[in-house]
């Protein structure tokens, strides 16, 4: 473990300079310092262990174990390639990101509003945006997360969205990222940033998918910042191929009354681990978190999240779900802080998982740290198998045990999928469950 930290770290802190003089036009001074500073950060973190208690369920010495390279060139695919990823053919704004570059040519950007920006951050960067300098790098953490440090400091392109004040974006922002490593083991950075103004709405669907069963590690950082009354709907699918690996922080600031709904569906990868950090900078925010897992063989699959009620009369509302086969292992760790100024906090948390295997394993620890006394704050978490009653109602009306199986894992599954709000990512989800376990209802 220690030569894998070591070669892992080193590789990164030695080819960063060959880096730096490589960016041509994209080496804007603020971002610059940002890198560097993400650098310095690396170089001085320490990588996680089972021993840290934010890790202790995740052991990432098989991410170790492979050399991953950054792309350090942009490349296209055929355009049919694509369209098993599409969710149907009337998505007027796709945003196609390969290996963490924008592709224009794939891309599709239609009816976008006058004053709204969707784009590539390395042209948002090349251009000087000034939403470059006053909003990236200010929402995920790089100085405590050492992989957020990373993407940080090696961040080159990635989705750009801003919806100025008072727009309203009526179709779904679909940004595709797609990894193809049939040549080599890459390690894929996307950076995004979102920025809604006041009275703005939105709706964006993250999509991570890759073109074989091939190994590679996508490390991604999303940051978001919501002004006074925004709405962000938000939709995070991870299809990516079971021998992968998937790292990804979200970070969300949330000011007076904005509401940010954020729906996440983690299917793929051998090994992911995803962080959630939202805090409320003034009264009257509303966050939703919700999800689900699926995971099979040796996979595992992590869920971090905290939401940080720093402010009063905020309410937040966490449901995730989890299904779990063979010898998968599930880790759930909510937390929600409750700050001592933030009276009349509404706070939900819950964590349900099935087991369908003697060998599945799931660790699940809701949080609740309460520093006011005015607050309505509720958090809970089973781990069960199926229920053999409702089971055995189902076979004793002549459905066979593998039909009423599926109907109940189904049924179960659906609770979180139905508060998609986003109909063709909804639809496109479904088809994944019916593929995984509807197959038994023909």
């Amino acid at each position: 473990m220690i030569e894998n930290t070591f070669e892992f770290k080193h590789w990164f802190t030695e080819n960063f300079e060959q880096f730096i003089s490589n960016l041509n036009g994209e080496s804007w001074e603020s971002v610059n310092s940002l890198r560097r500073e993400a650098m310095v950060n690396f170089s001085n973190l320490r990588l996680p262990t089972v021993k840290d208690e934010e890790w202790k369920y995740t052991n990432i010495t098989p991410i170790l174990k492979e050399t991953f390279k950054p792309v350090h060139a942009k490349s296209t695919i055929p355009k049919d390639e694509i369209e098993k990823f599409l969710f149907d053919d009337k998505e007027n704004i796709l945003l196609v990101f390969l290996n963490g570059y924008y592709v224009e040519e794939l891309s599709r950007l239609k009816g976008v509003l006058k004053g709204v920006q969707i784009g590539s951050l390395a042209a948002a960067i090349k251009g000087n945006s000034p939403l470059i300098a006053k909003h990236l790098g200010k929402y995920a953490d790089y100085k405590e997360h050492i992989f957020t440090a990373l993407s940080s400091a090696y961040s080159r392109d990635g989705a750009i969205i801003f919806v100025p004040a008072g727009k309203i974006v009526e179709s779904p922002i679909h940004i595709l990222h797609i990894s193809d490593a049939r040549e080599e083991k890459i390690l894929n950075l996307p950076r995004n940033l979102y920025v809604l103004g006041e009275n703005s709405q939105a709706s964006i669907i993250e999509h991570f998918v890759s073109t074989e069963e091939s190994t590679y590690l996508t490390n991604t950082v999303t940051e978001i910042f919501l002004d006074r009354n925004a709405v962000l709907n938000h939709v995070k699918i991870q299809e990516e191929s079971k021998k992968a690996f998937h790292i990804a922080h979200v970070g969300v600031d949330q000011e007076r009354s904005s509401n940010f709904v954020s729906h996440t569906f983690l299917f793929g990868a051998e090994l992911s681990r995803n962080d959630y950090i939202t805090r409320f900078n003034d009264e009257g925010g509303e966050c939703t978190l919700n999800g689900l897992y699926l995971i099979d063989g040796k996979r595992l699959c992590d869920v971090h999240s905290t939401i940080d009620h720093a402010m009063p009369h905020c309410n937040s509302h966490e449901h995730f779900k989890g299904i779990l086969d063979d010898e998968s292992r599930g880790v759930f760790n909510g937390k929600v802080l409750v700050r001592k100024d933030a009276q009349k906090t509404n706070a939900f948390q819950e964590n349900n998982n099935i087991i369908l295997s003697k060998s599945a394993l799931v660790n699940t620890k809701p949080q609740l740290e309460i520093f006011a006394d005015d607050v309505k704050c509720s958090h809970g978490a089973t781990i069960g198998q199926l229920d053999y009653d409702a089971l055995f109602y189902l076979k004793t009306r002549g459905i066979g045990h593998e039909k009423a199986k599926a109907i109940l894992i189904h049924a179960f599954a659906s609770d979180v999928v139905r508060s998609v709000t986003i109909e063709n990512s909804k639809s496109h989800i479904e088809n994944i469950l019916i593929q995984k376990f509807d197959k038994n209802l023909n």
